[in-house]
C-alpha cells in the first residue's frame, strides 16, 4: 500500500497540529499541537464549545474575579482548557500562549506563564505535556530563559531571523518555531514578485539556515517550522526537528501520495555553508532587529494581529455573557 506524503513525513519529522479544532486534531492524531489567540478565539465562536467557554466563565467567576479582570481570566482558563481537551487526543505536548500585549514586559510575561503553567497542574497536567508559547521579543526571550530554568518550558514564536534564533539559543529555551509563510508574503509583497520556487522561498531558506546553525552548534533546542502556505513549503522542510501545520494543510498531504524526500538532517546540516555568531546582547538584538526590516515588521505586525484576536475573543465573552451590561452602575 502506497504511503501518503503525510505517513511518510511522520517517519523523518514530529508533525504537529497548528489548530485549536479538536474534531481536526481527533482526526489527524499529531503528536503535538500548538495554538494562538487566533486559532483560539475561532475554537470558541465554534457551538459545539459553548460548555467549555461556560465552565471557564463559571471558574473565573468562583474565584473571584470580577469585571475587566473577569473576562480576562476566563480567556486565559479557556485557553487552558482547550489544551487540556487536545492533549486527551495526543501523545505529546500542547503549545499555549502568553497574552501579546505581555510581548514586550518580562515581568509581565513571567508572571501570566507562570499563572498558565499552574493552570494545568490544576487539571492534572504533567509540565512535560506544556510548552509556554512566547514572541520572540528580547523582552520574551529573558522571560523563556527563567522559565526554562524553573522547569517550565518555552516555545519561541513569531520568530523570523537568525538574531532572534541566536538569542532564544542563549537562553537554553525548549523550542522556536521559525516562520515560513509570513516571510514569503513579506517577500512577494516587497519585491512584488508573484512566486518564488521552493529552492529560493526566503521562508524556507529561513528556517534552513536556522536549522543548520543549530545542527551545526550543537544547540539542543529545536526547530519548528511553522506558519506554512503550501504542501511544497512543508515538504521543502521535511527533516526539519518538528513541522506545525494546519489542518487544510495536512488533509492535502494525506491524499498526496509524492514521494518525500529528507530535507534536513543534522548529517547534511554538517555539510552546509559554516555559520559562526556571537552571543546577543540587548543592544545587538536591538541593531539587528531594526537592521533586518522584514523581521522587524513581521515581529511587530504578528504581535500586533495577537493582541486584535484576544480582543476579540475578549468582545465574544462580553457579549456572550452580558458582561459589560452586568457591571454598568
Amino acid at each position: 500500500m502506497t504511503q501518503t506524503a503525510l505517513d511518510q513525513l511522520k517517519h523523518v519529522t514530529t508533525v504537529v497540529a497548528d489548530s485549536s479544532d479538536l474534531e481536526a486534531i481527533r482526526q489527524f492524531r499529531p503528536l503535538d499541537a500548538t495554538t494562538n489567540p487566533s486559532l483560539i478565539t475561532a475554537a470558541a465562536s465554534q457551538p459545539e464549545n459553548r460548555e467549555l467557554i461556560e465552565a471557564a466563565y463559571a471558574q473565573a467567576r468562583q474565584e473571584g474575579y470580577q469585571t475587566d479582570q473577569l473576562v480576562e481570566r476566563t480567556i486565559d482558563i479557556l485557553t487552558v482548557k482547550f489544551g487540556v481537551e487536545i492533549l486527551k487526543l495526543i501523545e505529546g505536548r500542547v503549545s499555549t500562549e502568553v497574552d501579546a500585549s505581555l510581548s514586550y514586559d518580562t515581568d509581565a510575561t513571567l508572571q501570566k506563564a507562570r499563572e498558565l503553567s499552574k493552570l494545568y497542574k490544576d487539571y492534572g497536567i504533567d509540565q512535560s505535556r506544556v510548552l509556554i508559547k512566547i514572541a520572540s521579543t528580547w523582552e520574551g526571550i529573558q522571560a523563556a530563559k527563567v522559565l526554562e530554568a524553573e522547569g517550565i518550558a518555552c516555545n519561541l514564536t513569531l520568530l523570523f531571523g537568525l538574531h532572534q534564533a541566536q538569542a532564544c539559543a542563549d537562553a537554553n529555551v525548549t523550542l522556536i518555531s521559525p516562520f515560513v509563510g509570513r516571510i514569503l508574503d513579506w517577500y512577494k509583497k516587497s519585491e512584488n514578485v508573484d512566486y518564488y520556487p521552493i529552492e529560493k522561498d526566503p521562508g524556507v531558506l529561513s528556517v534552513k539556515k536556522i536549522y543548520h546553525y543549530y545542527k551545526q552548534q550543537n544547540i539542543q533546542t529545536q526547530v519548528m517550522g511553522a506558519s506554512f502556505r503550501s504542501v511544497d513549503q512543508v515538504l521543502g522542510l521535511a527533516g526539519c526537528d518538528l513541522l506545525t501545520i494546519a489542518p487544510a494543510l495536512l488533509s492535502e498531504l494525506s491524499q498526496d501520495n509524492r514521494q518525500v524526500e529528507t530535507v534536513l538532517s543534522p548529517e547534511s546540516a554538517l555539510k552546509a555553508e559554516k555559520i559562526t555568531l556571537e552571543s546577543q546582547t540587548h543592544e545587538s538584538f536591538k541593531a539587528e532587529l531594526e537592521h533586518d526590516l522584514m523581521a522587524f515588521q513581521l515581529l511587530q505586525g504578528g504581535v500586533d494581529g495577537f493582541i486584535r484576536a484576544r480582543d476579540q475573543l475578549n468582545t465574544l465573552l462580553r457579549q456572550s455573557f452580558g458582561i459589560d451590561a452586568e457591571i454598568q452602575p
